[in-house]
């Protein structure tokens, strides 16, 4: 009985690594945020050049979505992959961020709202913008305003329910 066990165990542990796939793919998904990017900056530095002032805030605004998009992504490999399938190895590496190796599911969970929500306001902004030179869609606002207050909400009760969660552990 302990061999089955022994075996269940080992299967069980090892199965860790049916992530890794998912994680090769969230780094390809990176890829294609990069081409993505590579074409809305060719669209941008056009409309710098001859495009009005808000154009221009779009722009910039639709750019620095796509890097927080990347962001989230290379947060969600790192700390995904170190959290759940193995450590990555990157010996005494000058360039390895502080944070890896130390983002916890928590912290993991935090980062991920956070920029989530980052990146609901960046959108909710660029709709903001395009007030001016669009007709307005009340409906289409509304539920944009209300999808955002949805993950600062959601963004403060994850924050509330963690405070909660160490007090009780003593993690503080």
């Amino acid at each position: 009985m302990k061999k089955i066990e022994t075996g269940l165990e080992s299967l069980i542990f090892n199965s860790r690594w049916l992530l890794a796939p998912f994680y090769i793919g969230l780094v390809l998904a990176l890829g294609l945020l990069l081409v993505m990017f590579t074409k809305e900056f060719m669209h941008f530095a056009a409309l710098a050049l001859s495009g009005a002032e808000n154009d221009v805030i779009i722009g910039v605004l639709s750019l620095i979505d796509v890097v927080m998009v990347a962001n989230l992504l290379i947060i969600i490999v790192f700390a995904g992959y170190e959290n759940f399938v193995s450590q990555i190895e990157t010996g005494d590496h000058v360039d390895r961020p502080s944070w890896m190796g130390h983002v916890g599911f928590s912290e993991l969970k935090m980062k991920l709202i956070g920029s989530i929500v980052a990146i609901s306001g960046i959108e909710l902004l660029r709709a903001f913008m395009h007030m001016g030179k669009d007709e307005v869609n009340n409906e289409i606002m509304a539920w944009k305003v209300g999808i955002h207050l949805t993950f600062v909400v959601t963004g403060v009760l994850f924050a509330l329910g963690d405070k909660i969660a160490s007090e009780r552990t003593g993690d503080h």
